[in-house]
Formats: C-alpha cells, sequence, structure tokens
C-alpha cells in the first residue's frame, strides 16, 4: 500500500525539525511520500522544508504558496499532488503524533475508506478551544447524519477515490467525511494521540468556529440539494407562486 502524508504549513519553523524526524521515523520501511505544503509561511518554514527536500527528493514534495490561503487551501493543494493510493493527514505543529499513522493506516487494510482521529484526552484550553470544539462537532454531526467526535482532528485517512468530484474552501476540510459518506464511504473513528503545543503559536481562534457554523450550510446544501436543486429552487418557486396566487384572489 503506498500512501502520501499531507502536512499544511504555516509559521511553523520551530516545529519542522521534530516534525520531519518524527514522520521519517514512524513511517521507515513504508511505501510513502511526504507533502509538504507552505501556506505562504513568514517565519522561514519554506526555507526548511526546501531543505527537507533537497536532502530525500524521491520521497519529500514541497508546494509552496506566494501568500496565505488557509489551512484548507493548503490541504486541497496537497491532496492535487499526492500520488499515493491512500490520503493522510496531520497538523505539523507536533501535537498529533506521526506514530499514530500506522494505527490509521492499519483500520485503512481493514477495508474502511475514512479513518478520523479522535483527540479523545485533548490537551487544549477547554473554554477557548475544547469546548468550542464540542459543541460544533455535535452540530456538524447533527445537520450532516455522520457522527464522528472530532471533526476537527487534521490526522485523518483516506482512500484517493473518496476524495473525488468536490472542491474545498473556507473552513470545508473538516467537513471531507461527510462528503465521503455521501459517496458512500466506509468511516471509521480511533483515538489517538494528542499533546500540548510545545513551540509556536497555535493559528486557531474562537473566530474559527463561526466560520465552520457558516461553512457548515454550504455542506448541507451540497449534500442535501447539490445532485437535484430543482426539490429546494422548485420548492421555493412553488410557494412564491402560491402566495402570489392567493393575493390575486
Amino acid at each position: 500500500m503506498n500512501f502520501s502524508v499531507v502536512v499544511p504549513v504555516y509559521n511553523e519553523v520551530d516545529n519542522l525539525p521534530g516534525m520531519h524526524a518524527a514522520l521519517t521515523s514512524a513511517l521507515r520501511g513504508l511505501d510513502y511520500e511526504l507533502v509538504y505544503v507552505d501556506d505562504g509561511s513568514q517565519d522561514g518554514s519554506d526555507r526548511v522544508l526546501e531543505e527537507f527536500s533537497a536532502q530525500d527528493p524521491a520521497r519529500t514534495l514541497v508546494v509552496e504558496f506566494r501568500r496565505n490561503f488557509g489551512q484548507t487551501a493548503a490541504i486541497a493543494a496537497g491532496i492535487d499532488h499526492a500520488s499515493g493510493e491512500i490520503i493522510v493527514l496531520i497538523d505539523a505543529d507536533l501535537q498529533e503524533d506521526p506514530a499514530d499513522i500506522p494505527l490509521v493506516l492499519a483500520k485503512i487494510e481493514e477495508g474502511y475508506d475514512v479513518v478520523s482521529g479522535w483527540r479523545r484526552e485533548r490537551k487544549d484550553a477547554f473554554l477557548t478551544r475544547t469546548l468550542p470544539s464540542r459543541m460544533a462537532n455535535w452540530l456538524i454531526s447533527t445537520v450532516t447524519g455522520v457522527h464522528l467526535h472530532d471533526y476537527g482532528c487534521t490526522l485523518k485517512a483516506y482512500r484517493q477515490e473518496v476524495l473525488q468530484g468536490f472542491r474545498l474552501y473556507g473552513e470545508m476540510h473538516r467537513f471531507i467525511p461527510a462528503f465521503a459518506a455521501s459517496v458512500g464511504a466506509k468511516i471509521i473513528e480511533i483515538p489517538v494521540t494528542h499533546r500540548p503545543r510545545v513551540r509556536g503559536k497555535t493559528k486557531y481562534g474562537l473566530e474559527r468556529t463561526l466560520k465552520v457554523v457558516l461553512d457548515l450550510f454550504t455542506v448541507k446544501f451540497l449534500l442535501s440539494y447539490a445532485a437535484k436543486p430543482i426539490y429546494l429552487f422548485g420548492g421555493v418557486g412553488v410557494s412564491w407562486s402560491g402566495s402570489a396566487c392567493s393575493r390575486c384572489w
């Protein structure tokens, strides 16, 4: 099984050496490639990534953005450039443990199409990170019908074929399991290690929760009406027509 590990990077220069060492150690002996996507970093992360690629060009690909476009755009670019049959996503901040990648791959080998990490023992501030995340996870699960504890955990594995047919923008990378479920993907969630951030600054805040909620409206529309938009617009049209006719009478 060959696979690609997609790592979105934004201003993580202090974490990158440890992240790269952890990845190569965890994946030793496996058939893999690393796809780093530098999302317009301004701290020298791009130069560190270029060094990784120069040291092992056969296994390490670097995609560079001219400016910061956001995590979803970085993940989408990484998926587009990946060549593996399986795509693994993981953050570059070392809060998710690369040593868990073989665990999610083992579930793929069991026949699952999507393996989603669950930070069951999360090491983040409760009020500003964990609590809003739990609320968002409940809302997403309720609206999409795909029940996961931790949509926000980047560590996930996908079969390449379930990632085809839709585009990502906004904060929509976290909704990939819902899109995959809509095409019949077999999904499982497993607990993974979560560690406190030691270096660098978090890129997440409460405002991101609002963006997730707004994107959820788009996701609901795409899941429910994208194939048959007449069900939505036709219903609205009939309602308006009925209202207009009642006023005429």
